[in-house]
């Protein structure tokens, strides 16, 4: 049976995945016919599914949620919002933590009474947390230990109503716990969500020296998470297992990646509750707890930056298991290198080894694939993901190239953001009747299998984090011994790119690497930090047009260190 002709298949037999279409914004598009209208549908659909709710769904180290105790949390952080707190669909609550139960629990406590989550990154500075909080007009904020004293040191931190979470309970007025202890036999809400209403604001590091708060609605993750599923259900039809294949395992997924980004909160968090999914948390990386999770939980799935899937590898031969329940291993965030991917299947030969593209701008959806195929076309990205997305790859002047030429990845789907927040000009620049121009640079071979070359923004991705150059620019410019800085990627082994900067500073300075990124810390997170500087004392490089030559800088600098 070919891709196409299982997707039919699906679509005529299973109403889950029945499509209709839809206009949103004014442009007809193809959605899931059945999926629910929002997220709260979601979960309540979920739960219907899970039998007696008994079963554990969600785990951290040794604390442990059935579904049903995880839905009765959130409703009752639904009904405190509302009642306690008096915050109404359309308003913004910001969660700034790392990886924990709060988190997931707080994103559909928000959801469900159509309030509008913002998730802010919990590596930032307090400067970075300030702008995304202006720049949202949040004033509800619930942050764990570290970000409450980023967030208390800020500038507006006596305008912003503070609840602390884990270790940041008692430093402000009002805990989760208390929160959550008020209404103890709250319900799931009934406040009326329209399938477009706005879920969430996530941030994308763009070319501009501020991120971009991308605007998420329901339907958009909803459609997203059906997608994924509708991928799961096509892969027997496929591949069928063969007749003497021992019973699957419950699946069960160890979310690495932080859940502010949409790889952690989309395939990770919420495709778990319609796919039954068990969800074990790792508040922060560390490759030899992951293993000794995965074996303790019997974990079925991973999904992590090509950087935590090599250090897997590593630990794994370290503390010699070869952690056989693992069925999927999956990345995203940044390309994996060829040689990894052989690896990857030569050490876990039980497991599937899939690789995606996706965008905050998508709700993570868009291309992908896995097993042989991929280990036979490493550099490829995939195929797009059936059977709502449409995709395009134009030239310059928007123009569609032909199959195998080079060309801009553009997409349309109902996955994809309602606009960049407060930026009408960056939004109408990328969005155009529903097509999203990815800035990504690409070529489609005549069976459909898509491979990325390039990318038209000016992004560094470090360890599947996106780094703005011109964002570590505008914070070197601040030192007064600095005229002119230009910041560009540098290969690394194990993150993939790090940042590199050359610059050039005023006359009789005497700076050095360690004051400037002592410097820095005051305005950039850790991991926009340059991991190596070149200083000189006259002017950079310049192209014809008089701008900075980004390339020659960049070339020279690697030619020195080679």
């Amino acid at each position: 049976m070919t891709l196409e002709q299982a997707v039919d298949h699906l679509i005529a037999t299973n109403p889950t995945f029945a499509v209709k279409t839809a206009r949103i914004r004014g442009i007809d598009h193809d959605v899931f016919a059945n999926a629910p209208e929002n997220l709260r549908g979601l979960m309540v659909a979920s739960r219907k599914a899970q039998g007696d709710g008994a079963a554990d769904y969600l785990v951290y180290g040794v604390e442990r949620w059935t579904y049903d105790s995880f839905c009765h949390e959130v409703n009752l952080l639904s009904d405190a919002l509302k009642v306690k707190l008096n915050i109404r669909p359309g308003d913004r609550v910001a969660i700034a933590m790392r990886n924990c139960p709060e988190l997931p629990i707080l994103i559909l406590a928000i959801s469900n009474i159509g309030a509008v989550v913002v998730f802010l990154n919990a590596w930032w500075t307090t400067k970075e947390l300030d702008y995304a909080l202006q720049d949202t007009g949040t004033q509800l904020i619930f942050a764990d230990g570290v970000r409450m004293n980023r967030l208390l040191s800020g500038e507006n931190s006596k305008q912003l109503q503070l609840v602390g979470t884990r270790d940041g309970e008692g430093l402000t007025g009002l805990d989760y716990s208390t929160l959550r202890d008020i209404s103890p036999n709250a319900a799931t809400p009934k406040v009326e969500i329209d399938a477009d209403q706005d879920f969430a604001i996530m941030y994308s590091s763009g070319t501009t020296s501020d991120p971009k708060g991308v605007v998420l609605t329901h339907r958009g993750a909803i459609n997203a998470v059906f997608t994924w599923a509708m991928q799961a259900a096509l892969a027997p039809l496929l591949d069928p297992p063969p007749p003497d294949a021992p019973p699957a395992l419950r699946p069960s997924a160890l979310v690495m990646t932080p859940l502010f980004h949409v790889t952690a909160t989309h395939p990770g968090f919420l495709l778990s509750m319609p796919a039954g999914v068990k969800l074990c948390l790792l508040d922060k990386w560390d490759p030899d707890v992951a293993v000794q999770m995965i074996e303790a939980e019997q974990i079925t799935r991973v999904t992590g930056v090509p950087t935590q899937c090599a250090d897997l590898i590593a630990a794994s031969e370290r503390l010699g298991t070869s952690l056989e329940t693992l069925d999927l291993i999956s990345s995203g965030g940044a390309k994996r290198p060829p040689i990894q991917v052989s690896e990857l299947a030569r050490r876990f030969p039980h497991a599937n080894i899939n690789t995606g593209w996706g965008m905050t701008e998508t709700n993570a959806i868009g291309i992908g694939f896995n097993g042989q195929e991929y280990q036979d076309n490493p550099n490829a990205a995939g195929r797009l993901f059936p059977p709502l997305q449409q995709v395009r790859f134009l030239d310059d002047q928007g123009r569609q190239v032909a199959v195998g030429e080079v060309g801009e990845i553009t997409v349309k789907s109902p996955c994809n953001m309602r606009c960049y927040l407060n930026k009408p000009e960056a939004t109408d620049e990328v969005l155009q009747d529903g097509w999203l121009r990815t800035g990504d640079l690409g070529r489609i071979d005549a069976g459909g299998l898509i491979t990325i070359v390039d990318r038209k923004k000016n992004i560094i991705i470090r360890g599947g984090e996106n780094i703005a150059c011109l964002d570590v620019e505008a914070a070197i410019h601040r030192h007064p011994d600095v005229a002119e800085a230009c910041v560009f990627s540098l290969p690394h082994q194990r993150l993939g790119e790090v940042v590199g900067a050359a610059v050039q500073t005023r006359p009789d300075a005497t700076l050095t690497q360690e004051a400037l990124i002592a410097f820095l810390a005051e305005h950039l997170a850790r991991f926009k930090h340059p991991e190596q500087v070149w200083f000189q004392a006259t002017s950079l490089p310049r192209a014809a047009t008089d701008k900075i030559d980004r390339r020659k800088i960049r070339a020279a600098c690697l030619a020195s260190i080679t």
